[in-house]
């Protein structure tokens, strides 16, 4: 199984600076990249297709969309659909990102209903999962992760979650510098693998969970090296090429 190497740019970047960042990326990973990683950048839905233009092609690497709409078109205001996702050449979306569940009010409900519809699209599917500070200090960790992971999976047929990826993000540790230690991140991939094995018992195995929350070129190959952690997902230190790269290749 392949580490994912992700990097989420959030609302940051023109599209000319998305396109410089991402030359620079193919030119620092390019030729050196190991074959058990695979690289991920999720830009800004405005340079979507530029940004896949120059690392779509490149063996190894990928482009993905922050978010979409589950519908193939519509009176949808401001929302990208998986089809206008997969005509600018990505492959990838994120659902559930905590941004999206606490700030813009995203129930797990709506975000499994985005994960169904983007696997039956055809794209690979990041599923955000995580607890915020308030939620681990009363103890309702895995009643948090089990609920979002239910309703984030629900109903999805077998031989489409192949195409199914994790992503553990304590919400406390984005963009905090905070880290899950150790011991915290394997309790919890295990945890959500163990979850997974009974929501998609012959397919559990085959679903990559990463780790997100404050990752950095100088912590990056511990929580790798940890069971369970399948990649990582990144937030500031991936905006940056030469960061980034050093994270990629960890």
């Amino acid at each position: 199984m392949k580490k994912l190497m992700a990097a989420n740019w959030k609302m940051f970047k023109t599209v000319a600076d998305g396109v410089q960042t991402a030359r620079e990326l193919r030119e620092e990973v390019q030729g050196d990249l190991p074959e058990d990683r695979e690289v991920l950048v999720l830009p800004p839905a405005i340079m979507l297709e530029q940004v896949s233009a120059v690392l779509g092609n490149v063996p190894g690497m990928a482009v993905g969309a922050q978010n979409m709409y589950p519908a193939e078109q519509g009176a949808f205001t401001g929302e990208i659909s998986p089809v206008q996702i997969r005509d600018c050449g990505c492959s990838y979306v994120l659902a559930g990102h905590s941004e999206r569940r606490h700030l813009l009010g995203e129930s797990d409900r709506f975000v499994g209903d985005k994960v169904r519809f983007g696997l039956q699209a055809g794209l690979h599917m990041i599923l955000c999962v995580g607890e915020t500070i308030e939620e681990r200090k009363a103890g309702r960790v895995e009643e948090v992760l089990s609920r979002q992971l239910e309703q984030g999976v629900k109903d999805i047929p077998g031989v489409e979650a192949k195409q199914l990826v994790i992503a553990y993000e304590p919400v406390w540790a984005i963009g905090t510098g905070e880290v899950a230690g150790p011991d915290e991140i394997l309790t919890v991939h295990r945890f959500v693998r163990n979850v997974l094995k009974k929501l998609l018992p012959s397919l559990a195995d085959e679903v990559r969970i990463l780790y997100g929350g404050s990752v950095k070129p100088d912590n990056c190959a511990s929580i790798l090296s940890l069971d369970n952690v399948d990649g990582v997902l990144v937030g500031g230190a991936g905006l940056d090429a030469q960061s980034f790269s050093r994270i990629v290749l960890a």
